[in-house]
């Protein structure tokens, strides 16, 4: 059994490291083979809500202690994140002109908490991955109020947007299963400890299936705006990363810490802006398709990115730097 669990744990290693090409291969194998995607769109909350389970059960008490321990960095990412990838999403909006669908869609994204796959493309940086996680868990636990409050506020000039049904909506799929995973990791840490390394793969599992579904669905869809999706979702996903590391360098935030920032701001939990969308906004199915294409992209942008600042850390090393220089 042990060996079947390291055997297990590799593959969820190599599954999280290479994400953004296992879904860029199943997302075109959804696009040809749409009938056997299709179907997996019902379970989007279900999927979300696996994957949310799972990183409550990553959650440590020292984990907490790390939101404490660096306050001034945890506020500065919190707050980012909940100003920088909005507004620059909104302004994408107006800009380029989007239909209300796409546009709802972008503001969807950018009104998220940050994502858990950040916190390995921080692990891959060289970054602070303890600020990365106790980041990811503010913004998590903040998302049930501030992704319905400005969601309500910043897209309501395309469509009605119900606030407690968003707000429900985030309760259900983020709050709860994330609590009831650091309550079983508190009640029961020894036995979670032994299948830990199983629950990155799951998660894996889990958002190649919601974004499988979606670009099935949407593969006609896909074919007509695709691109310009992408492109602006390239541009959220940029302006997020870049504004987050500036605002890490006004502050005078070291390297590794002010890279776990900027990562953390521009990668969202999209597959929260996937799920939002199919189940509160029905008549806007094309609400769906930025936060599937942001899932593909912010792992290849992130990985890249990290490669950057992975040979900043070593150059770092290299020249005897102490690493308390700022960003």
């Amino acid at each position: 059994m042990e060996n079947i669990l390291k055997k297990i744990g590799k593959i969820s290693s190599f599954a999280s490291r290479y994400i953004g090409i296992i879904i860029i291969a199943f997302s075109c194998l959804a696009f040809f083979w749409r009938d056997g995607f299709a179907w997996m769109t019902n379970y989007t909350s279900v999927f979300l809500g696996v994957i949310m389970f799972g990183m409550g059960l990553t959650i440590r008490l020292e984990d907490f202690r790390a939101i404490f321990s660096r306050p001034k960095e945890v506020i500065i990412g919190a707050v980012a994140q909940y100003t920088i990838m909005p507004v620059v999403a909104w302004v994408l909006c107006k800009v380029m002109n989007l239909p209300a669908d796409l546009a709802l869609g972008v503001i969807l994204v950018g009104c998220c908490p940050g994502g858990t796959a950040s916190n390995v493309i921080t692990y891959i940086a060289g970054g602070d991955v303890a600020l990365s996680v106790g980041m990811t868990i503010v913004s998590t636990l903040a998302a049930p109020v501030m992704t319905p409050f400005l969601v309500y506020i910043l897209a309501g000039a395309w469509v009605e947007v119900s606030f407690w049904a968003m707000v429900l909506s985030v309760v259900k799929v983020i709050l709860v299963p994330v609590l009831l995973g650091i309550l079983l990791r508190t009640l029961a840490g020894d036995h979670v400890d032994k299948v830990s390394d199983v629950m990155p793969l799951i998660s894996v599992v889990a958002i190649v299936m919601i974004i499988g579904g979606i670009v099935a669905i949407n593969a006609e869809k896909i074919l007509s705006c695709g691109v310009l999706v992408l492109g602006v979702v390239a541009i959220h996903n940029f302006c997020g990363m870049m504004l987050g590391l500036l605002a890490a360098k006004i502050f005078h935030v070291e390297y590794t810490r002010a890279t776990a920032i900027a990562i953390e701001v521009g990668m969202q939990n999209s597959g929260l802006a996937v799920s939002l969308a199919a189940a509160n906004f029905v008549a806007n199915p094309l609400a769906t398709l930025p936060g599937a294409i942001f899932s593909v992209w912010h792992n290849i942008a992130g990985s890249i990115f990290a490669g950057i600042r992975r040979s900043g850390v070593e150059n770092r090393t290299r020249t005897g730097e102490n690493g308390v220089s700022a960003a």
